[in-house]
C-alpha cells in the first residue's frame, strides 16, 4: 500500500497556484503508483479551524462554519477542474476527526505529555503561535513574516515537545529518506538546533478563540490549530476509528505498506511538520519505522518574489486553466519546476513548453504516425518487415527513456520524467525525417519497409500515451482511443514491452490532441 497525503489547505483565503501545484504533483505521483501496480490511497483536504478563520468570519458577518464551507467549495471546484483524483477527503470540522483529536489529547495527558501553565509572551496572529527571542531578526524585531505581533499573558496547555527533540535530531541524522530532497533536511536540522529547548502551546482559551476543538479535559480551552490540523493525516486514515466510520483500515494504510509520503511546502516544514508532527507521533507511540517521509516542495515565485496578496502577484489557477486548458496547466506545473526547488511562474514559458514539447514534438509524432498510416496503409499496422539499425536504435531509445522515466517518477522527480519522454519523442521525429515514409510510399517495392517505419512511430505513440497518463490523463486517453490501444485502461508499467500494437492492428483517424496555444495580439503589435 502506498499512502500519499498533501498538506491540507487553510480555509482563510482563496486557492492559488501554489495550492494547485501541490495537488497536481500529488495527483501525478498517485496515478504513477497506480500505473506501477501499487495499491494507492491519496488524501487531501482542508484545515478549517483557527483564530484567523474566526476573525475573518466576524469581519464578513457570518458564522465560521458558513465561511469555511464557502472557501472549501472553491477548493473542491478547483480540484475538479484540474482533474485531481483523490481517494480521501479531510475536513477538520468532521466529527470523526474531532473524536480522534480528543482521544489523542486524552492519551497524551494520561502519559504525562501535557501540562498547564501561565505564560506571558509575544504572539503572532498570522502564524497563530507564541514567539521567542529566537524569532527576532538581527535588529531585535519580529520580522514581517510574523504579521501582527501582540503581547499576551494567559494560561494554556503545553505539549512536552522538548522531551522529543534529541530523539528527532538522531532520527533525522540516521534516516536517509526522512526528508526529501536531502538539502531540506539540513534546513530542518538547523532549525531544530535553534528550537530544541521549548515546549509547544497546544491550546487557546475560549475567551479569545471559540472556533476549534474543545479540550476533552478542560472545556474552557480549544485545541491549537496546528496540533489539530496535523492529526488529519492519521484521523482520516482510520486511526482509532470505529469499524463503521467509513474510513480506511489504518493498519493496512499506514503500518502494512511502505512509509507514507506527506507532500508539503517548504514554508510549513519548520516547525509544524518537521518538528511538531514527528514529535507528536513519537509521543503517541509511533516507532521510527512508521514515521512518514516528508516530500518538501518549493514555491512558485514571480520575478524572484514570493507570490502574495499584498504584492498583487497572485496567479489564479482556475483562470489559468480557463485560458490555456487543463492539459497546459497540469503539464507546466510539473514540468517547469524541479521537486524541492523554487521556480518563477512565467506564462510565456507555459505557452512555450506546451507548444514545443506537446503541440510540436508529440503532436507532430502523433500526426505522422496516425495520418500517414491512414493514408498509406489504410490504417492497418504491420510488423513483419526486416529491421534496420535505425529501427533498433529507436527501440533502444524507447527502452532507455522508459527506464529513465520510471526512475525519475519513483524519485518524485516528475520534471525529469517528462524530459525522458520528450527525448524519445525527439528521437522519433528525427527517425521519421531520416526514413521519409512519404518517399517510401512512392515505391511499391518498399511497402514492407514503409509498414515497418509507420509501425515504429505508432508503437512509440502508444508507449508515450501510457507514460503520459499520470500527468495528462485525458489527453493520454484520447491518444489511446485514436490508436485503439488494446487494454489501455488496465495497463501497468510492467506491460510496457515492444509490441503493444499487434500485427494487423487497425487504428482510427487522427484528431488533434494538443492544438497550439495562439495568443492574439492587437493588430500591428
Amino acid at each position: 500500500m502506498f499512502y500519499l497525503t498533501t498538506a491540507i489547505d487553510y480555509t482563510n483565503g482563496a486557492p492559488h497556484i501554489g495550492h494547485a501545484y501541490e495537488k497536481v504533483l500529488a495527483d501525478v505521483l498517485a496515478r504513477h503508483r497506480r500505473l506501477r501496480g501499487d495499491e494507492t490511497f491519496f488524501l487531501t483536504g482542508v484545515d478549517q479551524h483557527g483564530q484567523k478563520v474566526q476573525q475573518t468570519a466576524e469581519r464578513e458577518g457570518v458564522e465560521p462554519s458558513e465561511f469555511v464551507a464557502g472557501v472549501t467549495a472553491r477548493f473542491l471546484a478547483l480540484w475538479e477542474t484540474l482533474g485531481i483524483r483523490y481517494d480521501g477527503w479531510a475536513a477538520t470540522v468532521d466529527d470523526r476527526h474531532k473524536a480522534c483529536v480528543r482521544a489523542i489529547l486524552d492519551d497524551l495527558k494520561a502519559k504525562g505529555q501535557l501540562y498547564k501553565k501561565a505564560h506571558s509572551g509575544h504572539y503572532s496572529v498570522r502564524q497563530e503561535q507564541f514567539l521567542t527571542d529566537r524569532d527576532r531578526d538581527e535588529s531585535g524585531n519580529f520580522g514581517p513574516e510574523w504579521g501582527e505581533v501582540v503581547l499576551f499573558e494567559e494560561e494554556n496547555w503545553y505539549f512536552k515537545l522538548s522531551e522529543h527533540t534529541a530523539w528527532l535530531k538522531d532520527y533525522l541524522e540516521t534516516t536517509p529518506d526522512a526528508v526529501l530532497p536531502l538539502f531540506r533536511k539540513a534546513e530542518l536540522l538547523n532549525a531544530l538546533d535553534r528550537n530544541s529547548g521549548t515546549d509547544l502551546c497546544i491550546s487557546r482559551p475560549k475567551e479569545r478563540l471559540r472556533w476549534g476543538i474543545e479540550l476533552p479535559f478542560d472545556p474552557e480551552f480549544v485545541t491549537y490549530v496546528w496540533f489539530d490540523a496535523l492529526i488529519n493525516y492519521i484521523s482520516f486514515a482510520g486511526y482509532r476509528a470505529a469499524a463503521d466510520a467509513g474510513l480506511p483500515d489504518f493498519s493496512r494504510l499506514w503500518t502494512a505498506g511502505e512509509r507514507p509520503i506527506h507532500i508539503i511546502g517548504k514554508d510549513i516544514l519548520v516547525p509544524a511538520h518537521g518538528i511538531y508532527w514527528l514529535c507528536m507521533l513519537r509521543a503517541m507511540g509511533f516507532p521510527d519505522t512508521l514515521m512518514p517521509r516528508l516530500l518538501v516542495h518549493g514555491w512558485w515565485n514571480r520575478s524572484g518574489e514570493k507570490m502574495s496578496k499584498s504584492l498583487g502577484n497572485i496567479v489564479d489557477p482556475a483562470e489559468l486553466a480557463g485560458r490555456f486548458g487543463i492539459e497546459a496547466v497540469r503539464y507546466y506545473l510539473v514540468r517547469d519546476i524541479h521537486t524541492g526547488r523554487d521556480s518563477d511562474f512565467d506564462v510565456e514559458r507555459l505557452i512555450m513548453l506546451f507548444n514545443t514539447e506537446l503541440a510540436n514534438e508529440l503532436g507532430n509524432l502523433c500526426n505522422r504516425a496516425l495520418n500517414m498510416s491512414q493514408r498509406f496503409t489504410g490504417g492497418i499496422l504491420r510488423t513483419g518487415g526486416p529491421e534496420t539499425d535505425d529501427d533498433r536504435a529507436l527501440q533502444a531509445s524507447l527502452a532507455e527513456s522508459t527506464a529513465a522515466y520510471q526512475a525519475a517518477m519513483d524519485d518524485f522527480e516528475v520534471s525529469r520524467a517528462l524530459e525522458a519522454i520528450n527525448r524519445h519523442v525527439v528521437h522519433c521525429n528525427g527517425y521519421a525525417e531520416r526514413m521519409k515514409p512519404w518517399e517510401l510510399n512512392k515505391n511499391p517495392e518498399l511497402r514492407d519497409r514503409l509498414a515497418t517505419v509507420l509501425y515504429h512511430l505508432a508503437e512509440s505513440v502508444a508507449h508515450c500515451a501510457v507514460l503520459l497518463s499520470p500527468v495528462l490523463p485525458d489527453a493520454a486517453s484520447k491518444l489511446a482511443a485514436q490508436l485503439k490501444l488494446p487494454g489501455f485502461g488496465s495497463f501497468g508499467l510492467s506491460d510496457l514491452k515492444w509490441g503493444l500494437l499487434p500485427d494487423g492492428h487497425e487504428i482510427d483517424k487522427p484528431q488533434p490532441v494538443f492544438p497550439r496555444i495562439v495568443i492574439e495580439t492587437p493588430e500591428g503589435k
